[in-house]
C-alpha cells in the first residue's frame, strides 16, 4: 500500500507539491491566528462570597459568619468543593462548581441560597455579596497602607474614598477590598438618669438621631422671577 502511494506521488509530483504548499500556507495562517494563553485558567467555575464584619476577630468570623454561609451553599446543586478564609473583619468563601457549569447560573444558585442566611449571621454584619466574575489567577496582591503621622481613621477614609476609586479606574481591576483601620462615625452617649428625668426612652433617642441625619426638601421660593431651592441639610 505504501509503495503504491509513493508511485502515485512520484507520477503526480506537481499535484503533491501544490497540495503541500497549500497546507503549509494554511498552517502558517492558523498558527498566526491561534490564541496563546501564557497562564491558562485551570480553575473550575467558582463563585466568591464576601462578607464584611467590622471589628470582629478571625475566630468570631469563622464561627458566626463563615460557617453559616458554608452550611447554606454546601447544599447547592452542582457544588463540588467549598473553601473559605476568615481574617479580621472579612469572610471569604469560594464555592467551586463542576466543570462545564455556566458561571451565571452558578451565581444565581448561590444568590438564591444566600437569601436564607441573613437570619443566621449576627446583627451589624454586612450582607454577603458576590465578587465579580474573575479567575483565581486574578488575585494579584495585598497592599498595606501605613503612616507614622496619620491616624488609622484618616488612613481608612483615604483608602475608601481616594485610593479605592483610583485603583478601580485602572483597566483590568475588577474589585478592591478595604478592611482594617477605623471608620469615621458619630457617637451619642446616652445618660440613663437624664432619660428618666425627661421621661424619654432609648427608642426615642434612636429615632431622633436617625431623623436628624437626613436632608429635607422645602420646595422653591420665588423672588423677582428667580427660583431659590429651599432645603434643610442635616446629613
Amino acid at each position: 500500500m505504501l509503495d503504491k502511494l509513493m508511485q502515485i506521488s512520484i507520477k503526480n509530483s506537481l499535484i503533491v507539491i501544490a497540495a503541500a504548499i497549500v497546507i503549509l500556507i494554511f498552517g502558517i495562517f492558523v498558527a498566526l491566528k491561534i490564541p496563546v494563553d501564557v497562564f491558562p485558567d485551570l480553575t473550575a467555575p467558582t463563585v466568591t462570597v464576601l462578607t464584611e464584619a467590622h471589628g470582629m476577630a478571625p475566630e468570631e468570623i469563622e464561627k458566626l459568619v463563615t460557617f453559616p454561609i458554608e452550611t447554606v451553599v454546601n447544599g447547592a446543586s452542582g457544588v463540588r468543593r467549598v473553601r473559605s478564609q476568615s481574617i479580621q473583619g472579612l469572610s471569604v468563601v469560594w464555592v467551586e462548581f463542576t466543570w462545564g457549569t455556566d458561571i451565571f447560573k452558578a451565581r444565581q444558585i448561590i444568590n438564591e441560597k444566600l437569601q436564607s442566611v441573613s437570619s443566621a449571621i449576627p446583627e451589624g454584619v454586612d450582607q454577603p455579596t458576590l465578587a465579580p466574575i474573575t479567575s483565581i489567577m486574578g488575585e494579584i496582591m495585598l497592599v498595606g497602607v501605613t503612616s507614622e503621622k496619620t491616624s488609622l481613621m484618616d488612613l481608612r477614609t483615604l483608602a475608601d474614598f481616594t485610593l479605592r476609586p483610583r485603583l478601580l479606574s485602572v483597566p483590568g481591576v475588577a474589585q478592591i477590598l478595604v478592611y482594617g483601620g477605623e471608620r469615621k462615625q458619630y457617637q451619642v452617649h446616652v445618660n440613663p438618669y437624664e432619660l428618666r428625668k425627661y421621661g424619654m426612652t432609648l427608642e426615642q433617642v434612636f429615632r431622633s438621631v436617625d431623623g436628624s441625619n437626613a436632608n429635607a426638601s422645602g420646595g422653591f421660593f420665588n423672588d423677582s422671577g428667580q427660583e431659590y431651592l429651599i432645603r434643610g441639610i442635616g446629613r
